[in-house]
């Protein structure tokens, strides 16, 4: 319709200064008054058109101030009224992390307990994604809003010599609020907030990766512990075998070569079972500083990057809270008086 319109206007334009010429060089009366019939006819027809696109303006207007306007402000409200509610938890969360206490937590780390930093790790990964989306596609849909509205706020003028105006709207109540409201969006600190989920997600991907490294060094000086046990135990029923041998062997005969070829077993055997001892032991130290490591990683972490990441998301929902309150008690025509 606007296209439609447009070509209209040029097409009427370009036969007027066709009858301005024809007067211009004394054309003949026939021409003249033929070519006056067509420009009546054009200029009637682009009223009649523009009168149309006029009314077609009229009822996006209705629609923008009526139904769209008041919806726009429905939904900063209730944003507003959402990050309130977020601000409310997440501080009292703070004081809770504030006064957190880690004396009962569990020394080690668990199955269960990887599998719920696992899943922790995942839900912080997916609320730095969702949260990101939410900006964006926040800032974008305003940003959308703004470009659609100086489209619908242009005069539409019909050409005419007059300069007569079929709609001349004047400035609409939503453009003041969606200027604010892009540039409230612009002076909120996202970024703070979007940066400290992301750096507490990659905290608990380091106590993941500590936890499942103790884990597995748990598993590995146990596996150790039962080939230890089953070593010991088989050198322990050797060497009562060996007693009781030598018990029925004859009191006071010289010692042979085959004596002392067995001492020398006995000798080898314990060595390797005290060999397997020593690397024992080292296991279980290995696995007692791991757990120790990541018991003050985890806490630490917790403790400091926890209270981070509230205080970062309480700026950014008070700025959103506060931003929704300025808009309520914006001046801008009944919805707001």
């Amino acid at each position: 319709m606007w296209r439609a319109g447009e070509l209209m206007k040029i097409k009427y334009q370009r036969k007027a200064a066709s009858l301005d010429q024809q007067k211009k060089h004394g054309a003949k009366t026939e021409t003249l008054e033929r070519t006056k019939a067509a420009v009546s006819h054009l200029q009637t027809k682009l009223i009649v058109d523009m009168q149309s696109v006029d009314s077609s303006v009229s009822e996006i207007e209705r629609l923008r101030d009526k139904q769209l306007y008041p919806k726009l402000v429905d939904l900063v409200d209730g944003m507003a009224k959402m990050w309130q509610v977020m601000l409310m938890h997440h501080s009292t969360q703070l004081k809770i992390v504030m006064n957190l206490n880690v004396s009962n937590a569990p020394t080690e780390s668990s199955e269960q307990q990887y599998s719920r930093t696992l899943q922790l790790h995942q839900i912080v990964k997916a609320w730095h994604s969702h949260f990101r989306k939410l900006v964006t596609h926040q800032q974008e849909y305003v940003t959308a809003l703004n470009s659609w509205l100086k489209l619908s706020v242009i005069p539409i003028e019909t050409g005419l010599k007059d300069k007569e105006k079929v709609s001349s709207p004047q400035k609409p109540p939503i453009q003041p609020f969606l200027h604010a409201w892009h540039d409230q969006l612009e002076k909120i600190p996202l970024e703070v907030a979007a940066n400290a989920i992301q750096s507490f997600s990659a905290v608990i991907s380091i106590i993941l990766t500590l936890q499942d490294e103790e884990i597995k060094q748990k598993e590995k000086y146990e596996e150790v512990q039962r080939e230890y046990l089953r070593k010991n135990r088989a050198f322990e029923e050797w060497c009562q075998r060996y007693a009781h041998k030598m018990r029925v062997s004859t009191v006071g005969a010289p010692e042979s070569a085959e004596g002392a070829t067995e001492k020398d077993q006995v000798e080898e055997r314990r060595s390797a079972v005290q060999s397997l001892k020593t690397t024992l032991d080292g296991e279980v130290e290995a696995h007692r500083k791991l757990l120790k490591q990541v018991r003050e990683k985890s806490v630490t972490s917790l403790k400091t990057h926890l209270p981070e990441l509230f205080r970062a998301l309480s700026i950014v929902q008070y700025a959103h809270g506060a931003h929704g309150i300025r808009f309520r008690l914006m001046p801008f025509g009944e919805l707001h008086c």
